[in-house]
């Protein structure tokens, strides 16, 4: 099964009218938030492009990007949870507090549908989708909006943190990452609770 309407629409016919697909983007990076995203596509929305962020090029992520934040029948909401709230909370933590946060500023959600597992104590109705984001187009939607905001962010700290190539690995764990943070330690962005980042923040 590709990516489609099919479960809004079905769920729109057990009377949920406003459904949000709910992912995120960056919980594996040792720098950098994590970028979560919730989006209510109108009814009968269609698209021949929108599928899982990850399986897009990135010119293509950024034109569907200008495509559903440019469409006024499109509502949408991104947080961005920033490495110190990762540090405090955890990365799953963070995560599910960006999800919830999302949700409840759209506002009047009947039902999220969630990329992945249930998230616990959620403000609305919730169904989990495992790899929904190439299943559903609300989540698909919303994991370009997640991706592609969080890209940005990372192209701008390219600038400020220049010696860590952030613009090529956007903070995954990569070897060229790994060396500079050997040679540099960790920069403001870094997540200072992930074990890579942890074993060279220690004093000498």
């Amino acid at each position: 099964m590709g990516c489609d309407f099919a479960i809004e629409t079905g769920l729109r016919a057990d009377g949920y009218m406003r459904i949000a697909g709910v992912d995120e983007a960056g919980r594996g990076p040792l720098a950098g938030p994590v970028s979560v995203a919730a989006v209510i596509l109108p009814v009968g929305y269609e698209s021949a492009v929108l599928n899982d962020s990850k399986k897009l090029t990135e010119k293509k992520r950024e034109l569907l990007f200008e495509e559903i934040t440019n469409d006024e029948r499109i509502e949408w909401h991104c947080e961005l949870i920033e490495p110190a709230e990762i540090d405090e909370l955890n990365i799953l933590g963070a995560t599910h507090a960006g999800m919830r946060r999302c949700v409840e500023a759209l506002g009047g959600v009947d039902m999220a549908l969630i990329d992945g597992l249930a998230v616990k104590n959620f403000p609305v109705e919730q169904q989990a989708i495992v790899k929904g984001d190439g299943k559903s187009y609300s989540i698909a939607a919303a994991s370009i909006i997640a991706k592609v905001t969080r890209d940005r962010l990372m192209l701008a700290y390219d600038k400020q943190f220049p010696q860590y190539g952030f613009a090529r690995h956007k903070g995954y764990p990569t070897k060229a990452h790994m060396e500079a943070l050997r040679t540099y330690g960790p920069c403001p962005i870094h997540r200072r609770s992930f074990a890579p980042v942890a074993q060279l923040d220690l004093p000498l």
